[in-house]
């Protein structure tokens, strides 16, 4: 019995003698099956395969962790340390015994929290070795391809996991999609962390919103600014996505300025045509 690893997505499946059918995840329309066709490894596979974590320090409180070479997505998680209360924000497929004694180091986890499902990855494999809950939207509930009784379904639009580290669902790209909020980061100005809830653009000034990011399909103009108008009453002046890019300051006007320029050219008011 093993637990199989999509390549493509990084997630972990139940534990089963053979290979899963397919992947449910990347059988959607906001993923996609690799042109190869599915392939599946093992947690075991990866180490032997000389994957490693690069932990990197990202101002005070917040380190990323991020696999080299990039596996499935190729996302970031990070490491947030709130008076005491060390919480890991969304997953990566990748844990070794090097990483687990450097987060030891770090004074370990209280719980971990997740964004959206392209990033549960081997949360169950990080929660049973901190033993430590993980925190899911509810509305998340059916993408969850390893059950484990870690994990904690929230309900409504936010959740505090420690006075000043609030979870708030916007949905947008999953019904449950989540974001952090950090009160306290950022020397008390606010830290946002948004997985790809709220994606950072190649202009760093600037963010943008998708139902699906390989596929390019967008969302509708009331849902971007349905999360705009709850974003502005967040606390918080720097975003971190889940790709190792950050607004540094002013990131709440920049969320505000990127829904409308969003809005308006879904509205067609940005183009000359």
């Amino acid at each position: 019995m093993r637990n199989y690893i999509c390549v493509t997505c990084g997630v972990q499946y139940e534990s089963s003698i053979q290979v899963p059918d397919q992947c449910v995840i990347c059988n959607e329309e906001r993923q996609y099956v690799n042109k190869n066709g599915q392939s599946w490894l093992t947690l075991e596979t990866m180490i032997k395969e000389n994957y490693y974590n690069n932990i990197l320090f990202e101002e005070k409180g917040l380190h990323s962790i991020t696999t080299y070479p990039a596996f499935g997505i190729g996302q970031t998680a990070y490491l947030v340390q709130c008076d005491g209360f060390n919480l890991l924000w969304d997953c990566i497929s990748f844990i070794d015994e090097k990483t687990l004694n450097k987060i030891r180091e770090l004074g370990g986890l209280n719980a971990i929290a997740l964004s959206h499902p392209h990033y549960y990855s081997t949360q169950v494999e990080w929660a049973e070795a901190f033993d430590v809950p993980i925190y899911i939207h509810e509305d998340d509930k059916e993408w969850v391809m390893r059950q484990s009784d870690k994990i904690i379904f929230w309900s409504g639009e936010s959740h505090e996991l420690h006075d000043g580290l609030v979870i708030h669902r916007l949905g947008g790209h999953f019904k449950g999609g989540a974001v952090l909020e950090w009160k306290g980061g950022n020397e008390q100005k606010g830290i946002l962390l948004t997985g790809d809830i709220i994606q950072v653009a190649a202009d760093n000034q600037w963010v943008s919103f998708m139902y699906s990011y390989p596929n390019l399909i967008p969302l509708p103009a009331a849902k971007v600014q349905e999360i705009a108008n709850v974003v502005s009453e967040l606390t918080f002046d720097r975003i971190y996505n889940a790709f190792h890019r950050a607004v540094k300051k002013d990131a709440k006007m920049a969320v505000q300025k990127s829904a409308k320029r969003y809005v308006d050219a879904l509205n067609g008011l940005l183009f000359n045509t």
